[in-house]
């Protein structure tokens, strides 16, 4: 079984950990249908507690 030669030296591995993190996308929001807020795809506004044209969450008015 092939092993490594050296150690992988703490700047080579997060000089590749750091090009990976870069890459990384951020997460897609959309808007929503019933209050026009944004919120993240496939999760339930968190606003209006809306999803998919339903109410999933009961919100309190906090004023």
């Amino acid at each position: 079984m092939a092993n490594p030669r050296r150690k992988t030296s703490k700047a080579h591995s997060r000089s590749r950990r750091a090009n990976y993190y870069n890459r990384l996308d951020a997460p897609t929001t959309v808007e929503c249908p019933n209050c026009g807020d944004t919120h993240l795809m496939h999760r339930a506004c968190p606003s209006c507690g809306h999803y998919r044209g339903r109410q999933v969450i009961e919100r309190k008015d906090v004023a």
